[in-house]
């Protein structure tokens, strides 16, 4: 297949750019290098066509021709992270929802095969009922959950409307080689990795008893790619392992150094996903327990040496806005 990789030089896209890559596929790929790295394509660089743009640009988007002759469409690229949504919405809403619109026109009138949208799990907000389910209530705690799933929308009324085969897949916390480590404070995997490297206490939100729903990168890329491949369109699903893990559980199998941080308001207590449904619709299961994925990144920790390094101080001030803005929910 012929497919275009948006956000290609990020955690996920140059992952998938990898695997498209090592199956034969031929790739098209474009990063504004915004939150991306290219280094990430080093590996498969040489075997791609690469285009730097951004797809707030839709001059250039028509320009660079990139909709020709284009099998599959996997849209990854968007802004991520929650406090540089809280105070800057418009650069989310420009870059996730308009961005997202770009990216659709660009293929409504083209004969593709599949447009695979990355949608967040974020959509949920703090769900009341577990496993979460597609069908559960979509409840946005913050500009970007809500820039993501408004994006969503666009693409499942485009298939609708237009006859388009669109996916939307909900990821919900993936980990694994080139996790991004720069921006705002993130990630507990990324963070807990890089405070191991330097020898300090892992930050550890509230109890540390709140649980997350974590999927290997290998797996989720190995989802995409039948998602893109089945017969399936017009269709939301869930992308997790199915299995929730205490963040104590977590942090037990990178270091035993401790320090608790404050709880923060829009985050959910739990995280488990239903996946029957994508496991039925494409024959998809995940195959890497959270105990051999956090092994194999503690193999190779290459990737964390640049990471900031994160204190309770600096998390204090990163995640100020958070605490301004968002409120508790009673």
């Amino acid at each position: 297949m012929k497919c275009l990789v948006t956000g290609a030089a990020g955690f996920i896209g140059s992952n998938l750019v990898d695997e498209l890559v090592a199956q034969g596929h031929k790739v098209l790929a474009i990063d504004n290098f915004a939150t991306g790295n290219k280094k990430n394509l080093q590996k498969s660089i040489n075997k791609i066509y690469f285009k730097k743009i951004d797809i707030t640009d839709i001059k250039k988007l028509k320009k660079a021709n990139l909709n020709k002759n284009i099998d599959w469409v996997f849209h990854l690229a968007g802004l991520a992270d929650i406090v540089p949504s809280i105070q800057k919405p418009t650069n989310y809403i420009d870059t996730n929802v308009n961005g997202t619109l770009n990216i659709l026109e660009l293929f409504r009138n083209k004969k593709i095969k599949k447009f695979i949208y990355a949608a967040s799990a974020s959509c949920y907000g703090v769900p009341k009922k577990f496993p979460t389910t597609e069908k559960d209530k979509i409840d946005p705690q913050h500009p970007y959950a809500l820039s993501k799933f408004l994006g969503e929308e666009l693409v499942m009324h485009w298939g609708k409307v237009y006859n388009m085969p669109n996916i939307s897949l909900r990821f919900f916390n993936v980990y694994g080689p080139r996790s991004r480590t720069t921006g705002a404070y993130g990630a507990a995997l990324g963070v807990f990795l890089a405070q191991k490297l330097n020898n300090k206490p892992l930050t550890i939100v509230g109890s540390g008893n709140q649980t997350r729903d974590f999927v290997f990168i290998k797996d989720l890329i190995d989802a995409m790619i039948k998602a893109a491949k089945s017969k399936k369109s017009n269709s939301i699903f869930n992308l997790a392992s199915g299995k929730e893990h205490k963040v104590n559980d977590l942090a037990k199998l990178i270091s035993s150094k401790r320090v608790k941080i404050p709880i923060r308001p829009g985050e959910p207590f739990r995280s488990l996903a239903s996946i029957n449904k994508i496991k039925k619709a494409i024959k998809w299961k995940p195959k890497t327990s959270l105990i051999e994925g956090v092994s194999f990144l503690l193999k190779d920790t290459s990737n964390w040496k640049k990471a900031p390094l994160w204190t309770p101080k600096k998390i204090r001030k990163a995640t100020k806005a958070w605490f301004k803005h968002l409120k508790f929910k009673k």
